[in-house]
C-alpha cells in the first residue's frame, strides 16, 4: 500500500491507497511542534481504528511547505515505517517532479511542493489548460497550459486569515462561522454582513481573477478548465461561476500519480 502525505500550513491530509483505491484518508491540523514520536502515536490510534497494519504499507510519498514538519515527518517514516518499503521515501521537490511537468518560473526552488503536485493531477485528468484554485491557508491560483507547463500564478491571503484579521483589528466585528450562507447579499445584521462579504466577496474576487488569468493563459481563446481543492473550496465554489469542478483529493491523487511514475 501506498501512504501519501500533503503537509500544509493549517492541515496535515495523509491516504492511503491499495493498488488505486483510496482506502484511508486523514486532515489533521498542523503542528509544528510536533515531534515524530508524536506522529508515530497519533497515526498508530488512526491506522488501528481502520485495522491497518504498518507492515502492508510498501511505499510513502511526501509533500510539504512546513520545514520543521517535513523534519518531523521524514523522521517518523524512516524510524517507524521503512521496514518494509520497497523503494526509499519519496520526498517531493522542483527536482522530483521535473519528469512529470516543466516548471517556467523564474525561480523553480521557490515554489511549494503542493502546487506542483495540483498541477501534475490535474493535467493527468484534463491534458489542457488548467487554472488550479486551492483554498488553503493562502488562496493561490496556479496555471497549468495544455503541454503540461506550470506558468506560474497569483497568492492571496485565505479565508481563515481574513475573518481573523477582521475580528482581531475591528473591535466591533465578531469571529464568525461561513459554513451557512447568508439570506442575501445585503446582510441585515453584522454577521449576515460578514458572511456576505467573505462569500459573496471571495467568490467575485474568483470569478474576476480568473477571467483576467484567463485572457493572459489562453489568449486565443483557447479551452481552459478551473478545478478547485483545499479546505475552503467547497464553501467559495457556489458563489463562483468560473469554477468548474471541486476536487478535495487533488493533492493525494497527485501524489499517488508521482509516486507511480517515478517507480
Amino acid at each position: 500500500m501506498l501512504f501519501t502525505i500533503d503537509v500544509g500550513n493549517s492541515h496535515t491530509v495523509t491516504g492511503l491507497f491499495d493498488g488505486d483505491k483510496l482506502i484511508g484518508q486523514w486532515r489533521l491540523k498542523s503542528d509544528r511542534e510536533r515531534t515524530a514520536d508524536e506522529l508515530a502515536i497519533r497515526y498508530h490510534a488512526l491506522f488501528s481504528m481502520e485495522n491497518i497494519d504498518k507492515k502492508t504499507i510498501s511505499g510513502i510519498v511526501l509533500a510539504s511547505v512546513v520545514p520543521s514538519l517535513e523534519t518531523a515527518w521524514i523522521s517518523f517514516c524512516n524510524n517507524y515505517l521503512s521496514d518494509y518499503l520497497e523503494k526509499p521515501l519519496f520526498v517531493v521537490s522542483s527536482e522530483t517532479t521535473a519528469p512529470m511537468i516543466k516548471i517556467a518560473i523564474d525561480h523553480p526552488d521557490e515554489i511549494g511542493a503542493d502546487r506542483l503536485v495540483n498541477g501534475i493531477a490535474a493535467w493527468e485528468r484534463f491534458k489542457q489548460n488548467l487554472i488550479i484554485i486551492d483554498f488553503g491557508t493562502a488562496i493561490t491560483f496556479d496555471c497549468v497550459s495544455a503541454d503540461c507547463e506550470y506558468l506560474g500564478g497569483t497568492i492571496l491571503p485565505g479565508i481563515a486569515i481574513s475573518l481573523d484579521a477582521l475580528s482581531s483589528r475591528a473591535a466591533k466585528l465578531p469571529r464568525i462561522d461561513v459554513s451557512s450562507p447568508p439570506e442575501k447579499i445585503i446582510g441585515r445584521n453584522t454577521v449576515q454582513a460578514m458572511k456576505s462579504g467573505i462569500l459573496h466577496g471571495y467568490g467575485a474576487l474568483v470569478d474576476g481573477l480568473c477571467e483576467k488569468i484567463g485572457k493572459e493563459l489562453c489568449p486565443n481563446g483557447e479551452e481552459m478548465r478551473v478545478i478547485a481543492t483545499g479546505g475552503m473550496a467547497h464553501l467559495i465554489a457556489p458563489y463562483a461561476k468560473s469554477i468548474d469542478e471541486v476536487d478535495s483529493m487533488l493533492t493525494i491523487q497527485g501524489l499517488y500519480s508521482l509516486y507511480h511514475h517515478q517507480q
